[in-house]
């Protein structure tokens, strides 16, 4: 069982990657085209029992101003970008930090630079992780043991992350 959720895991990691600045949709999409399409690129995200994203959080992503309104009721690429940078962010640091480091903007050049920046990251984040999960697959494979310390290392990784980032929010506000 565990092989099997690593094998799973490597793959999303391998496989999945935030989707290029080009291949987001840059026409007009409605609230619950904007949900679903969230829901495909951003299918790696923990199912914790509830949706990935609701119309109802957009909205207040949009009324606490994380991310730009919608024009005439609709969503373009600068909506999606702010999305698939959110969306991830929050699984780590709480809401209300993250316009402190993202901050919300329509000028599409500004955020894209921002979001090319954090796919990057995103994908070289993602690959450290993957080489994780790869070295237990192998000492599993071999007859070893190592979920229990892959669970451990993650934890402490995820804890030293937070402080990390509570601690330079307040610096990178100055920088934007």
């Amino acid at each position: 069982m565990a092989m099997e959720k690593l094998a799973l895991w490597e793959k999303l990691a391998g496989e999945e990657s935030l989707p290029t600045w080009e291949s987001i949709p840059d026409f007009g999409l409605y609230m619950d085209q904007v949900v679903t399409l969230l829901e495909q690129y951003l299918a790696f995200l923990p199912d914790r029992g509830e949706r990935i994203i609701t119309s109802s959080a957009i909205n207040n992503y949009v009324r606490l101003k994380i991310m730009p309104a919608p024009v005439k009721r609709k969503y373009y690429r600068v909506h999606l970008a702010y999305l698939l940078m959110i969306l991830p962010m929050k699984q780590s640091i709480s809401i209300a930090d993250i316009p402190r480091i993202l901050p919300p903007g329509t000028d599409e050049e500004a955020v894209r630079a921002v979001y090319e920046d954090y796919a990057h990251q995103f994908h070289k984040t993602a690959e450290f992780f993957n080489r994780q999960v790869t070295g237990v697959l192998r000492d599993l494979e071999a007859g070893g043991s190592g979920v229990s310390r892959l669970a451990l290392e993650s934890v402490l990784i995820s804890s030293f992350a937070r402080i990390l980032a509570e601690q330079l929010i307040p610096l990178a506000e100055g920088e934007a």
